[in-house]
């Protein structure tokens, strides 16, 4: 089974990918995807379909696992998330692969035990359970590692 793990931004977006076998998980690739603050939202927005569609042919996961946006402090970023999370469910959606989405204390409980963990605790655990030399950086990657092992241990059905 073969899981993309994505914590959605419109200026970085993570992406994990993991693949389990029987009892054990292994790393494909983890990284992020940048866009150019200075360019239009649109534009942006392409460069994320982009990437998304390049790494979904690219591995060809069973399903994508996705962090849902909970809670804002910020107006004003919650929009543009929203937009880029539109873009990564839209490529879903076209390439016929389901979607699983998990709040952050869903992903925090599942790979740390503990719903409250900080990001060194959450990046350690991934660090051991994935069997990486180093801890995964930079920071929003390590989210959708995170975010990817949830799906996968806990077996999500999608919505």
């Amino acid at each position: 089974m073969i899981v993309i793990g994505i914590d959605p931004g419109i200026a970085t977006t993570g992406y994990g990918v993991i693949k389990k076998e029987k009892d054990s998980f292994c790393c494909l690739d983890y990284g992020v995807i940048k866009t150019n603050k200075k360019d239009t939202t649109p534009s942006r927005l392409s460069v994320l379909d982009k990437n998304i569609s390049s790494l979904i042919k690219k591995y060809s996961p069973n399903f994508l696992a996705v962090e849902n946006l909970y809670f804002f402090k910020n107006v004003k970023s919650a929009l543009p998330v929203s937009q880029a999370k539109g873009v990564i469910l839209l490529n879903a959606e076209k390439s016929k692969i389901n979607v699983c989405e998990f709040t952050p204390l869903e992903v925090k409980t599942t790979v740390t035990g503990y719903g409250k963990a900080d990001k060194n605790q959450i990046q350690e655990m991934i660090r051991i359970t994935l069997n990486l030399k180093e801890k995964p950086c930079p920071p929003d990657a390590a989210d959708a590692l995170g975010v990817a092992l949830c799906g996968i241990i806990k077996k999500a059905s999608p919505f």
